[in-house]
C-alpha cells in the first residue's frame, strides 16, 4: 500500500506510548511505505508537522512528544527487534534519523511483544534489541507476569507523574567514546568535551556561559545571548564529532553542568540541541554520566562522585536520572564496557491513525 492509494482513507495501526520522559507512535516497519521520502511523508502527515501546534496530527507540539518508533523483526543473530528512532519535525518538515531515542527504546520492548514479534515469559522478558540508528544493542527486560505485558508498577519515574512498572535498559559498549581522540577540546573559543556513549553529547561548564545552571527550561530558551554561543559551539563540534551537517538536525546535544542541589553527582540542563530538555534523555544521560567519569572532563569539577559501582545521579529540572556506567579504566583509548538506567513505559491507545493533508511550510 503507498500514501496515494488506501492511507487516507483506511488509516494504518498505529501505538501511542510514554517511553521514558517522551512519547511517541509507534509502528510496524512493514505497515510503513517501504520507499523512505514516502515513509516521511506520510509521518509528517501523522504527526501534523510544519505546525507549531501539531493542531492536525498526533504531535505533542514539543520534541519531545513529536518522535516515531519503527519496529520490526531483527536478521541479526544478537537481537530480536530492530528499532529505528525518527525525530519529527514540529514547525519544520524534517524527518531525522541522525540519533538514537533511549527514552522511546523504553517502549520498544512492550510493542514488540504486544505486537507479537516477541514471545513473553511468565515473570520477566529480555527483548534484544538493535537500534537501527547507530547500530547500537540494547537489552529491555520487561515485567511480562502471566505472559503478559505489566505496565501498572511502583516504579518513580522523575518528569513523569504517577507510577508505572520498571524496565530494565542495558545498554553495550560504543565504538567511539571520544569522538575527537581527545578528552577536552576547544571550540569556539570554550574548553568542552565531546562524548558519544550512544549519543553525541558536548559537556559545557554552566558557569562559562553566565549561568548557575538551576534555570528552569524556560529561562534558558529566553537567553538570548546563551542560544547564540550554543548554536555557535554545535556548528563547529558537527565535523570535529565526525557528524554531517546536512544530516545531523537533531545532534549534538549539549548539556550544561553545574554543582549538584539535592545530593547527587550534577546538575544538568540538555539542549536537545535548541529547546532545554524538561529532564534529560536516557542515551544522554549514559553520555554525560560516561564523560564525567573521565580525567580532565569538562564539568568534572563540579562533580560529587559516588563510590566505585555505584550509580551516578544526574539531577535536571524535574527530578534526576540514575545511570550505571562501567568504564574500563585501563584502556587506551577510554572505553565503556556497558550501561544501564530503569525507565518506565505505558501504552496510551492502539487503533488506526489517519493521516492529515500534506502541509508547506
Amino acid at each position: 500500500m503507498t500514501a496515494s492509494h488506501g492511507y487516507d482513507e483506511v488509516g494504518l495501526p498505529c501505538m501511542l506510548m510514554r517511553g521514558g520522559t517522551s512519547k511517541g507512535a509507534y509502528f510496524l516497519a512493514q505497515d510503513l511505505p517501504a520507499d523512505r521520502a514516502e515513509r516521511d511523508g506520510l509521518l509528517l502527515r501523522i504527526m501534523g508537522s510544519p505546525d507549531p501546534r501539531q493542531i492536525d496530527g498526533i504531535g505533542g507540539a514539543h520534541p519531545l512528544t513529536s518522535k516515531v518508533a519503527v519496529v520490526s523483526a531483527s536478521d541479526d543473530p544478537g537481537a530480536d527487534v530492530d528499532y529505528l528512532f525518527l525525530q519529527i519535525g514540529v514547525d519544520a518538515p524534517v524527518v531525522s534519523d541522525a540519533q538514537n531515542c533511549g527514552n522511546l527504546l523504553a517502549g520498544v520492548g512492550p510493542f514488540a511483544i504486544e505486537r507479537g514479534l516477541v514471545k513473553p515469559g511468565d515473570g520477566e522478558t529480555p527483548v534484544r534489541i538493535r537500534m537501527l540508528n547507530t547500530g547500537q544493542l540494547a537489552t529491555a527486560t520487561i515485567l511480562s507476569p502471566g505472559g503478559r505485558v505489566q505496565y501498572a508498577g511502583d516504579a518513580d519515574l522523575p518528569g513523569v507523574p504517577g507510577t508505572a512498572a520498571p524496565i530494565v535498559l542495558e545498554f553495550g559498549a560504543p565504538d567511539t567514546l571520544l569522538p575527537t581522540g581527545q578528552v577536552s577540546d576547544i571550540v569556539d573559543g570554550t574548553r568542552v568535551t565531546c562524548i558519544d556513549a550512544g549519543m553525541p553529547v558536548v559537556l559545557l561548564d554552566a558557569q562559562d556561559f553566565d549561568v548557575t545552571g538551576r534555570e528552569s527550561p524556560q529561562e534558558l530558551e529566553a537567553n538570548a545571548e546563551l542560544a547564540t554561543r550554543i548554536a555557535r559551539i554545535r556548528r563547529a563540534a558537527l565535523p570535529l564529532m565526525g557528524l554531517d551537517p546536512a544530516t545531523a538536525t537533531t545532534v549534538p546535544k549539549l548539556a550544561l553542568i553545574s554543582p549538584p542541589q539535592n545530593g547527587g553527582t550534577v546538575s544538568t540542563r540538555t539542549f536537545i540541541p535548541v529547546r532545554c530538555h524538561t529532564a534529560i534523555g536516557a542515551l544522554a544521560g549514559v553520555s554525560v554520566s560516561a564523560g564525567l567519569l573521565l580525567d580532565g572532563a569538562v564539568g568534572l569539577r563540579h562533580a560529587k562522585l559516588p563510590p566505585t559501582g555505584e550509580p551516578l545521579r544526574l539531577e535536571h529540572p524535574t527530578g534526576h536520572l540514575d545511570v550505571a556506567v562501567d568504564l574500563d579504566p585501563a584502556a587506551d583509548p577510554p572505553r565503556l564496557r556497558r550501561s544501564g538506567v530503569v525507565r518506565t513505559a505505558r501504552k496510551l491507545f492502539d487503533g488506526i491513525v489517519y493521516p492529515g493533508p500534506a502541509r508547506t511550510q
